[in-house]
């Protein structure tokens, strides 16, 4: 009998949603430190994370809200996989020879708050991402892509900002500090999605040209997406 092989599928989603998940736990690591610049005081997942609404918006844009909300809903599985790993990884006995047991702990110790805090800004905030640039595709059409991007951005980050903050700090530092986190995340991630800007118009419109199945054209569509509902319940513009 013949060896047998799955096909890959055409396309760049699966592509995105790998670059999405890394980002995401990249992230999550890098938030346990926090950084002082001057007045300001932002946690370390603050550097990549704004990338991970970048790759969303794409996500989003190209594919409509299912398929993104698939990929969300990846990145908070892959998220509970990786805080139990760490966690597990932080109670085995540590060996006679391994002397880093508490640099261990300091990086990646699992804290549940932290964890609990990082899941709920995400998973809220990404889906409202998400929701917000479809919604407004399916009433506006192609046209106004930049109202739909720093839009869903601006409603996003500041729900997710505020949640993982208050729930992360909330206790631990003080409510000023707490505000100054808030604060200056939020700005800094709207920031960052402003300036990133023409290089993610470059990149949604390469993948819009690009993608086989964008639209219902070429020989790999998804003959259904066409006629899916959207978020908003009018045709979605996949």
């Amino acid at each position: 009998m013949k060896a047998a092989y799955a096909p890959i599928r055409r396309g760049y989603y699966d592509v995105f949603v790998a670059l999405f998940v890394a980002f995401l736990l990249l992230s999550n690591i890098a938030a346990t430190k926090l950084i002082g610049v001057g007045p300001l005081v932002f946690d370390g997942g603050a550097l990549l994370f704004p990338l991970t609404y970048v790759i969303g918006d794409v996500l989003a844009e190209v594919y409509g809200f299912k398929a993104a909300r698939k990929a969300i809903g990846l990145g908070f599985v892959a998220s509970i996989i990786g805080a139990l790993t760490f966690s597990l990884v932080q109670i085995a006995p540590p060996a006679a020879e391994y002397e880093n047991q508490a640099a261990f702990e300091a990086v990646l110790g699992v804290v549940p708050r932290f964890v609990l805090a990082s899941l709920c800004g995400y998973i809220v905030g990404q889906l409202l991402n998400a929701y917000v640039l479809t919604w407004i595709k399916n009433r506006w059409g192609e046209k106004h892509l930049w109202a739909r991007l720093v839009g869903s951005t601006v409603v996003g980050e500041f729900v997710d900002t505020i949640l993982f903050c208050v729930v992360a700090w909330g206790g631990v530092v003080s409510w000023g500090t707490i505000l100054n986190l808030t604060a200056t995340g939020f700005g800094y991630k709207v920031i960052v999605e402003i300036v990133l800007l023409p290089i993610t118009y470059v990149v949604i419109n390469w993948v819009k040209n690009n993608e086989p199945g964008y639209g219902g054209r070429g020989p790999g569509a998804d003959e259904s997406r066409p006629g899916e509902r959207g978020p908003g319940g009018e045709k979605d513009s996949r």
